[in-house]
């Protein structure tokens, strides 16, 4: 499900200054990242129903190669989806309300943390 709402899509900054803000929020980027891409995950755990589900923001290199700290990187789309093993993540469904409160409490922190850069 992609998450339209939010005002940092599109905005280009330095990798440098992106990485505190995600690490601080509690986003990774452990294996998701080439030269050219990142994804940041947020995992969440619904226990009531035994589902695990990802936020995850991508952002691609527009000058210089992902994790240099000088970097340009475009954020894009942030997107979140239910983990299905082992078929992996499925982003055509309805996400629980809670969960999609807690998206937005994360995507609210990424644009306040992003202020000024």
């Amino acid at each position: 499900m992609k998450l339209t709402d939010y005002n940092f899509p599109e905005k280009e900054l330095k990798f440098g200054n992106l990485l505190p803000v995600m690490d601080e929020l509690g986003f990774v980027h452990a294996e998701q990242w080439d030269y050219e891409r990142v994804m940041f995950d947020y995992k969440m755990l619904d226990d009531r129903v035994n589902a695990t589900y990802y936020l995850r923001v991508p952002a691609y290199a527009v000058e210089g190669d992902i994790p240099g700290e000088d970097t340009i990187v475009k954020l894009m789309t942030p997107i979140v989806g239910r983990h299905y093993y082992p078929h992996g993540v499925e982003y055509d469904e309805e996400m629980p309300s809670k969960v999609l409160n807690k998206c937005a409490t994360k995507l609210k922190g990424i644009e306040e943390g992003l202020k000024g850069f």
